[in-house]
């Protein structure tokens, strides 16, 4: 790639550092500051160290920016930046622009889980539990429907996906069916929507662990997706274990995505959208993509979250909005594409 504002002689520049690191701190501090109650700067700063210097129960604003705001954001930023990069691992491995993260049926798993325990009356913890649970048992599943043949693994892994997220898609309608419609099939659409209203410090304790050990694994292989991206016999010649490290990239994509889900439901088009996004800034070399999407995906999250929680009386689911948000901004993606190919 040639060199540009964020690549020089193929290493990221300061300028690019600092950027990735700032933006989600500054998405942050301005969404602290946001809500139906505004505070200021000042306000929010000064009741942050408070904290810091054990006096944060004095202060004024502390219920509202430790117990209610902060577990919001970190929620986003965590959820933001493990479903940017499960949504560019997909993008590279199945060498498709339109892989999401929920490709092998997680997704649709994870959501049966959550409707399952909300049915059973589980609490929030337990449908969290529960949901990743059935998450990570729809992949696994799609993997053996898939089978073993090499030679057209990513194709049947695509299409075992397909066959496996309708029909976890199919249960999930049927036990929708069977809800009350007067309590529990309210409470299971909500939360099918997508919201960090139910944020906590426990919730992320329990969720945040498989995602920060999905992003760890992707972020320290993620030159090998390079190597996976082209066909497969370039890359059986590279000498690398081509089964193995697609085993770990899915495995890995798979935490992340199942995590992400049992903790805040659906929330769609980060995945989609964002890996995009990176590689219109840095190309398509995923050295660069992976870092550059966690970025863009925690703040890009955290503004969603915000606007979800600010611009209406009533919170807005987040799918809702990502959708109204993410649709315009891939149109235009797409338009700028086209006219770069001309």
């Amino acid at each position: 790639m040639k060199d540009n504002l964020w690549i020089r002689n193929n290493h990221f520049t300061l300028l690019s550092y600092a950027l990735m690191f700032v933006t989600p701190i500054v998405f942050a501090l301005i969404a602290l500051c946001s809500g139906r109650m505004f505070l200021s700067v000042k306000e929010v700063v000064d009741t942050l160290m408070m904290v810091i210097n054990g006096k944060g129960e004095e202060a004024e604003f502390f219920s509202i920016i430790m117990n209610i705001r902060l577990p919001r954001i970190i929620m986003a930023v965590i959820v933001g930046m493990g479903l940017s990069l499960a949504g560019s691992t997909f993008q590279s491995l199945f060498s498709n622009p339109l892989a999401t993260p929920d490709i092998l049926g997680v997704t649709s798993g994870t959501c049966v889980g959550a409707i399952l325990a909300i049915l059973l009356g589980r609490s929030i913890l337990e449908v969290q539990l529960i949901a990743l649970v059935f998450g990570l048992a729809a992949v696994w599943i799609t993997m053996k429907v898939a089978g073993n043949d090499t030679e057209r693994s990513i194709v049947f892994l695509v299409l075992s996906g397909v066959i496996i997220s309708s029909l976890f898609n199919a249960i999930g309608s049927l036990l929708k069916y069977t809800a009350d419609p007067t309590s529990k099939l309210p409470e299971i659409t909500y939360w099918l929507m997508g919201s960090f209203a139910s944020a906590s410090y426990t919730k992320i304790l329990i969720g945040s662990p498989l995602i920060l050990i999905g992003v760890a694994v992707i972020y320290l292989l993620r030159w090998k997706l390079n190597i996976l991206s082209l066909s497969e016999d370039e890359a059986k010649a590279s000498g690398m274990d081509i089964r193995k490290i697609r085993l770990a990239f899915i495995l890995a994509s798979t935490l992340i995505t199942a995590s992400s889900v049992s903790m805040c439901g659906q929330v769609g088009w980060i995945g989609l959208l964002v890996p995009h996004l990176s590689r219109m800034l840095v190309g398509s070399n995923n050295r660069y993509v992976i870092p550059i999407s966690m970025s863009i995906g925690a703040a890009f999250m955290i503004a969603i979250d915000t606007m979800s929680r600010s611009i209406s009386v009533i919170e807005l689911p987040l799918s809702i909005l990502t959708a109204i948000v993410g649709a315009p901004i891939f149109i235009s993606l797409l338009r700028r594409n086209r006219k770069n190919l001309r």
